[in-house]
């Protein structure tokens, strides 16, 4: 099934605009979930991977929306500074808290690579932490598969819960952590996480050079995060496998969505 995203405006300031796409899930199959997913440093809302999750996530039931970040969506190719990225990713949580077909829906947040960090720098300095709307996502526990997905207790986790009335954020989820740059594993993006008490998904590949799948695990388990791992045996950073796994990218694709749709 093909969804037809609706196309919207968000402003960010008074000189600054985006543009986002909507996937809504058609009504019968409607889970009344928001995800907003951010896209990669080196490609936009309209590449075949954004698309792909976008669809896919509203197919099985959950109203899905990209967008582009400020300096793509005029031409750029540099991303913008932190503080930048950060304030657009805050202007699009709002504009789908305000959207009257997304009203009364939980919200989560992420993206891929880049989209994904910022988000999770998003929730990290709103009032230094995240609560869900409801105790579903911490306390229903995704289904085991195999020894690839592990979910830290919440009984484990220490820092101290704060509300989060802005944006009502009930979990985060990560296509492709980028925790350091390549070849440079001693440069961790992975402080301002233990910042963040709702649930997490990260999906990572285990040959991701900007961070594999047991990095991200010893993150987890460091920081001791309200996280589960989902791994992609031979995955990269987009979760492309060997050729000589024989396993169709498209099925690799689908498995990953249905995992997403199984934690939400």
């Amino acid at each position: 099934m093909t969804i037809n995203p609706d196309t919207l405006k968000v402003t960010i300031n008074e000189r600054d605009s985006v543009s986002a796409l909507l996937y809504a899930a058609p009504k019968k199959e409607r889970a009344a979930i928001t995800i907003i997913l951010g896209h990669g440093a080196g490609a936009g809302q309209l590449s075949p991977f954004m698309r792909l999750f976008a669809n896919g996530l509203a197919e099985r039931g959950f109203d899905a929306m990209t967008f582009n970040f400020v300096y793509l969506e005029q031409g750029r190719r540099v991303p913008d500074p932190k503080a930048k990225l950060e304030a657009c990713y805050r202007a699009v949580i709002e504009a789908a808290n305000q959207h009257k077909k997304l009203k009364g829906n939980r919200l989560v947040i992420g993206g891929k690579s880049m989209g994904g960090r910022i988000a999770s720098q998003v929730a990290a300095l709103e009032c230094r932490g995240l609560t869900p709307l409801s105790n579903e996502l911490t306390s229903r526990r995704p289904p085991k598969l195999g020894t690839k997905s592990r979910q830290v207790p919440e009984s484990e986790i220490k820092s101290t819960p704060i509300g989060l009335e802005a944006t009502n954020v009930a979990g985060l989820v990560f296509l492709g952590y980028p925790l350091h740059p390549p070849g440079k594993p001693e440069q961790l993006r992975d402080a301002h996480l233990k910042n963040i008490r709702a649930p997490m998904l990260f999906v990572q590949g285990s040959r991701d050079a900007f961070g594999t799948s047991e990095e991200i695990r010893a993150v987890v388990k460091k920081h001791r995060l309200p996280a589960t791992l989902y791994v992609i045996e031979g995955g990269d950073h987009s979760f492309k496998v060997p050729k000589s796994s024989r396993v169709p990218q498209q099925q690799i694709y689908e498995k990953v969505l249905d995992e997403i749709s199984r934690w939400l």
